[in-house]
């Protein structure tokens, strides 16, 4: 398919006249389309709700759309929980799934009225040491270890991830909890990410389904919600046929009605916690050419560097590149892209095929909604771009500022050199 920007070359001409770049700009009128086709697809689902990722997009502004789609917020982390919280996300509409938690973490997210997820059976009795309980309401995190396949093949590893109870512990875990006073259970897997194939979430679903079944028969404990998490991922490259919502979530469905109504556990809800499907390809980065160079290769340097957009340099990971006004033009010049840290990586495309790039060209990297801004940095005192919202009447919306210099020394504030540095 062909990948096409979702702002003109005439509306981002007019936008950085207002904004200069490099800046990540995000698109309204993609958000609120595809949260609805998300609250669509498992709208077959009683319980159904998306917990937003916010590592991947910790912008209230952005929050606040979802927000009106019934989302509510994954967590990991105090500042998540902060941000949650500072725009009226409280109680159970906030997910904390944490791992190698501080025990502030789970004081303040049990104050929020969180629904807390634990990754290891040895929270069990941490949680209940430091909130002084085990919450009415809690979650586990299952591994299942080994590897996990599809139809389509070898997925990922989970027996080499850090995160979630083996099966023994899970049971053992939910025993504990039950004891302990807990009244409403959940589940929550978390085994591949960024998956491009429908399979997916309708596989890990029989995988939670029958072990959710088994543990009914087992512990006479009935799970309130099942949480598939993330892992529903883009199709970053322009070759990639692109996740379809509704087939999932009405592959969930028909496993839903295979394993969970026929044991009696019709009414469980299902929980999601996306963040690259709800967010990125409703991002991009806008930056200019300022140098080419000619060397042993051809080098295009933007004013964008691997700190607005971490990526390509830390996983070799594909962004599609458009040059702006020069999309009908051949791709006949062949160039590596790349940002002015002082780090060889520091590259955003090698060897990629453009048209002929002219000093000013802005280019749109494309698919930056989510974990692009979130993953900055400030190597080499390289400062974070703005946040720009495109509204859907066209109009552009600063939804966050850049960083300063200032705000970068602001943390020597302990230093006499601070004041000299202001």
């Amino acid at each position: 398919m062909e990948k096409k920007p979702f702002v003109t070359n005439e509306q981002l001409q007019e936008i950085v006249k207002q904004f200069p770049t490099p800046f990540h700009l995000y698109d309204e009128k993609g958000i609120r389309e595809n949260a609805k086709a998300v609250k669509e697809a498992f709208s077959w689902n009683k319980g159904y709700k998306e917990y937003f990722a916010v590592k991947a997009t910790p912008n209230p502004f952005l929050i606040q759309i979802l927000r009106e789609y019934g989302c509510g917020c994954d967590c990991s982390s105090m500042t998540e929980l902060m941000l949650s919280n500072a725009v009226g996300v409280r109680g159970e509409d906030i997910m904390f799934s944490s791992n190698d938690t501080p025990a502030e973490e789970f004081r303040y997210a049990d104050e929020l009225g969180a629904v807390i997820n634990l990754d290891d059976f040895t929270h069990i009795d941490f949680l209940e040491q430091t909130i002084g309980k085990i919450p009415e309401t809690i979650s586990c995190r299952y591994n299942p270890g080994g590897v996990y396949e599809v139809s389509n093949g070898i997925m990922d590893n989970p027996g080499d991830a850090k995160y979630g109870f083996t099966k023994e512990q899970l049971f053992e875990g939910y025993k504990i909890l039950k004891e302990k006073g807990a009244k409403r259970f959940g589940i929550h897997s978390f085994l591949v990410s960024n998956t491009v194939t429908n399979d997916y979430y309708p596989a890990l679903a029989k995988t939670l389904f029958e072990l959710v079944v088994e543990i009914k028969e087992k512990l006479g404990i009935a799970m309130s919600f099942i949480n598939l998490s993330g892992g529903v991922g883009i199709a970053y490259r322009p070759d990639q046929t692109p996740n379809d919502i509704r087939a999932i979530g009405e592959g969930v469905h028909k496993v839903y009605d295979e394993i969970l109504v026929p044991a009696g556990l019709g009414d469980i809800a299902i929980y999601t916690e996306m963040g690259r499907f709800m967010m990125g390809p409703y991002g991009c980065l806008v930056t200019k050419a300022i140098h080419e160079k000619h060397t042993y290769k051809e080098y295009i340097g933007v004013d964008a560097c691997a700190a607005n957009l971490m990526r390509p340099a830390m996983y070799g990971a594909y962004h599609h590149i458009t040059v702006m006004g020069k999309e009908g033009l051949p791709c006949d010049h062949k160039y590596d892209i790349t940002g002015s840290l002082c780090e060889n990586n520091d590259k955003f495309a090698i060897d990629r095929m453009l048209p002929k790039i002219d000093m000013g060209d802005l280019l749109v990297i494309h698919d930056t909604g989510a974990h692009g801004f979130a993953m900055g940095y400030n190597y080499n005192g390289r400062l974070w771009s703005s946040e720009i919202l495109l509204r859907e009447d066209g109009t552009p919306q600063l939804i966050r500022r850049a960083q300063t210099p200032k705000d970068y020394f602001a943390t020597f504030d302990c230093f006499d050199i601070y004041k000299q540095l202001q």
